[in-house]
C-alpha cells in the first residue's frame, strides 16, 4: 500500500502518512475488522522472505516453512545437481518459484488439483518470468507423465477433522480444499510417501511439511527413517526422506 520495500520499512517508524495514505490505511483497517479475512487477501499479496506473490481467496496464504530450507539450498542433504524438480499442491505457485530461483538450471513441474489455484501460479509465474521453467499441471497430487525428479517438495493440506472445526474465521476464509486431510491430517502424507518412490530418482529427496505433526507421522510410519529439518517454527514441522530409504522401506 505504502510502497515500501522490506528493508525501507524497517526504517520508516517515524514516517507521517499523507492524508490519502491514512484513508487507505483506515479503510484497510476496517475490512480487515469487519470481514475477518486474512490481510494477504485485502492486499492481494503475501511474502515468503524477500520474495512477493500475489495471492487470493482461490489459494492458501504462502507460510510453507519449506522457503525457508529453500533458502539454504537444503544442504547438507541435497547435495547433488537439482535439473529436475517437482512441486505438489503447488497453491500460489510460491514453492515452484523459489524451486526455480534457488536451482537456476533446474525445470519445475508443479500440480495441483485446483484449476482457480493454478490461474494464480500461472500469474505468479509470469509476474517472475518463469514460464519457460515452470510447468502447470491439473493434477491430484502426482502428475499423469510418470518421470523421476531430483527433488520433490509437498506443503500439502495436514489439518485433521477436529482441528478444522476449530479452526478461527481467519483460516476458514481460506480454501478448505487446501487445508482439510481427513480425520488424522494424514490422507495426503499417505498418498504422497506411497507414490513418491515411483516418481524420484535414486539420490533424490523428498521434503515435506506436515505442520506440527512428527509424532502422528512417526507412529504412522516406524519404519521410515524419518530427517526433520530445523525451521523457525522448531523440529517437528518438515521431513525429508532419501529415494533409497522411500524405496527400501515400502510397506
Amino acid at each position: 500500500m505504502l510502497r515500501l520495500s522490506h528493508d525501507e520499512l524497517a526504517h520508516s517508524a517515524d514516517r507521517r502518512l499523507s492524508a490519502a495514505e491514512e484513508r487507505k490505511v483506515l479503510r484497510l483497517l476496517d475490512a480487515r475488522l469487519r470481514t475477518r479475512k486474512p490481510l494477504a487477501y485485502l492486499m492481494r499479496e503475501a511474502w515468503l522472505g524477500d520474495h512477493r506473490f500475489y495471492v487470493d481467496e482461490r489459494v492458501l496464504v504462502p507460510r510453507s516453512f519449506i522457503a525457508e530450507l529453500l533458502r539454504e539450498r537444503l544442504r547438507p542433504w541435497v547435495s547433488r545437481p537439482v535439473t529436475n524438480a517437482l512441486d505438489l499442491c503447488t497453491g500460489s505457485g510460491c514453492l515452484a518459484i523459489l524451486l526455480a530461483l534457488t536451482f537456476p538450471r533446474a525445470t519445475v513441474t508443479a500440480t495441483d488439483i485446483s484449476r482457480p489455484a493454478l490461474a494464480v501460479a500461472r500469474k505468479n509465474i509470469g509476474i517472475y518470468r518463469l514460464g519457460r521453467r515452470i510447468r502447470l499441471a491439473h493434477a491430484d497430487l502426482f502428475p499423469k507423465r510418470r518421470k523421476p525428479y531430483d527433488l520433490i517438495v509437498a506443503n500439502p493440506p495436514y489439518v485433521g477433522a477436529a482441528a478444522m472445526r476449530k479452526l478461527p474465521p481467519e483460516y476458514r476464509r481460506e480454501p478448505r480444499i487446501a487445508l482439510a486431510a481427513g480425520a488424522d491430517g494424514l490422507a495426503f502424507v499417505r498418498r504422497i510417501l506411497d507414490g513418491a518412490p515411483e516418481f524420484l530418482r535414486p539420490g533424490g529427496w523428498l521434503v515435506m511439511e506436515v505442520g506440527h505433526a512428527r509424532r502422528a507421522v512417526e507412529r504412522a510410519f516406524p519404519r521410515l527413517p524419518f530427517v526433520w529439518a530445523e525451521t523457525s517454527a522448531g523440529d517437528d514441522c518438515v521431513f525429508l526422506l532419501s529415494w533409497e530409504d522411500l524405496y527400501n522401506n515400502r510397506p
